[in-house]
């Protein structure tokens, strides 16, 4: 299975987001583009930073009719980037039809991941906002069956769920867990979080990672760290 470092650029414009990739001077880490970003910026961000030679993960989230969806999808496969998601609360209609707009004509496709539930939401909010009687655990493996049976390639999950997921699912299915701090390092707003070694170990493919390495002193080296933290 592939494994990697995600950095989300979590940047309000351009200037600072390429500012930040100049550090990495002859390196190209993997990022992430959300919706800060992209709405700041519009397509035109991602088509530059895909230039530059950057893998990207577009995390826009989409969530609403599937016929909307499929519409949007298909618009957002043009910009070839390499993984983008929704969220699997929009139902198993919805996923299979985002899968068939974002589907090139070639028959190629960015991997789509469904967001399960948000590494800033915890059991207890999860029962008592958003009216779902069932355990974490149990909702983030249902949703996940959702996603597979939808053709999907993965979902987003937190670190502490993505083994679940792989029981559920298979080793097969891609797990991209948010949520990722050093142990050092202050958990700021989310609410189930892990280390990097332990995400590797509990069943991550890819972690995405922000502020643990954005807001660092020396960012290089902070992803340098978390790279050998999490690939061993």
């Amino acid at each position: 299975m592939p494994q990697d470092v995600i950095i989300a650029l979590d940047f309000e414009n351009r200037e600072k987001t390429l500012s930040f990739l100049d550090l990495f001077r002859g390196s190209k880490p993997y990022v992430k583009i959300g919706m800060e970003l992209f709405y700041a910026e519009g397509p035109d961000i991602v088509r530059e930073i895909k230039a530059r030679g950057h893998r990207i993960f577009l995390d826009l989230k989409l969530h609403d009719i599937p016929n909307t969806v499929q519409k949007a999808m298909r618009v957002l496969s043009r910009l070839d980037v390499d993984m983008t998601n929704l969220h699997a609360a929009g139902t198993i209609a919805m996923m299979q039809a985002a899968k068939e707009g974002l589907t090139r004509p070639d028959g190629t496709s960015p991997l789509l991941l469904a967001v399960t539930q948000l590494t800033s939401t915890d059991e207890q909010r999860m029962h008592d906002e958003l009216l779902i009687p069932a355990t974490m655990p149990e909702t983030v493996a249902h949703y996940a069956r959702n996603a597979q049976t939808a053709g999907l390639s993965g979902v987003v999950c937190s670190p502490l769920e993505a083994r679940l997921v792989k029981d559920a699912c298979g080793d097969g299915f891609l797990t991209v867990t948010p949520g990722i701090r050093f142990a050092d390092s202050a958990a700021d707003d989310q609410r189930r979080v892990m280390t990097p070694a332990r995400a590797r170990e509990g069943g991550s493919d890819f972690i995405v990672v922000g502020r643990p390495i954005t807001a660092s002193a020396d960012p290089v080296a902070a992803w340098q760290r978390c790279l050998n933290e999490f690939l061993g």
